[in-house]
């Protein structure tokens, strides 16, 4: 199936649906495929990535503690 044929195919798809969330999430799968956005992790520092693959392994690690540990601790600044 060449390109026109699918956009054909779609438009008729598109023209039968009648429900309005449906007809929403179309558009807005359409709208986010539609715009090119960079990758998040492109955008952010060395430093910040370097931190989030630490925090990764960590975790692999079983280096973690509680939320409710960490709540605790942190409960005067939250």
């Amino acid at each position: 199936m060449d390109v026109i044929e699918l956009r054909t195919d779609l438009h008729n798809m598109i023209d039968k649906i009648t429900d309005r969330n449906v007809l929403h999430a179309v558009k807005t799968l359409l709208a986010g495929k539609s715009v090119s956005q960079p990758d998040w992790w492109n955008t952010i520092s060395e430093e910040e990535r370097e931190g989030i693959e630490q925090g990764l392994a960590e975790a692999e690690r079983g280096e973690v503690s509680p939320h409710e540990e960490v709540m605790a601790k942190y409960k005067k600044w939250v």
